[in-house]
């Protein structure tokens, strides 16, 4: 188990540092944006390279931090019905959903994208869009995303198991709307009394 755990913490300071720096394309995508928006209206100019700089950089943020998204916990469920089963529960939803959807998804995506990137680098894909961009750099995100959810659902299922196992503390304990909902109160509470 200590290997797998190591193997486990390599995969999530991967995703750590590729979400943390990813989050900077969110600004530059915004730059890009505000900087294209004014050239158009001051100058009565645009460029589709420009255009579509922005949906590369906002494309690849979205992309690249799925794994990192995965790896905080910050993913979508409905915590309504999660909330209402016990911690040892939710731990076994969150095994099988890790098992049995986001891996056959991230696999089989990664694998069927391979080609497509591969054509599209050696074809030089073009965008059909006059003055647009390259198209590889853009599929090659989505196979880099999907490769990084992949990695970021071994490691999630390995810490699973490490955490039903007893063998480490369950880094995300859940909190349901309603107990986050009271501590915030009661934080305000003090915060106002002080």
């Amino acid at each position: 188990m200590t290997l797998l755990m190591r193997l486990a913490g390599a995969i999530d300071r991967l995703n750590a540092f590729v979400g943390n720096w990813v989050s900077w394309l969110i600004l530059v995508s915004i730059l890009v944006s505000a900087g294209n928006a004014i050239i158009r209206k001051a100058f009565d100019m645009s460029s589709n390279a420009w255009l579509e700089l922005q949906w590369y950089l906002y494309g690849g943020a979205f992309l690249l931090a799925a794994a990192y998204t995965l790896k905080q916990n910050e993913h979508i469920r409905i915590d309504i019905v999660y909330g209402l089963f016990s911690r040892r529960v939710q731990h076994w939803i969150d095994l099988f959903g890790h098992i049995f959807f986001l891996m056959p998804f991230a696999v089989l995506m990664s694998v069927y994208l391979v080609p497509y990137v591969s054509r599209s680098v050696r074809s030089g894909e073009m965008s059909t869009n006059a003055g647009g961009l390259i198209i590889w750099p853009a599929k090659a995100l989505l196979l880099a995303g999907f490769l990084l959810l992949a990695l970021q659902g071994v490691s999630e299922i390995i810490k699973k198991i490490a955490v039903m196992r007893g063998h480490m503390d369950d880094p995300n304990p859940f909190v349901s709307a309603h107990e986050q909902a009271k501590l915030e109160a009661e934080a305000l509470a003090d915060e106002v009394r002080g």
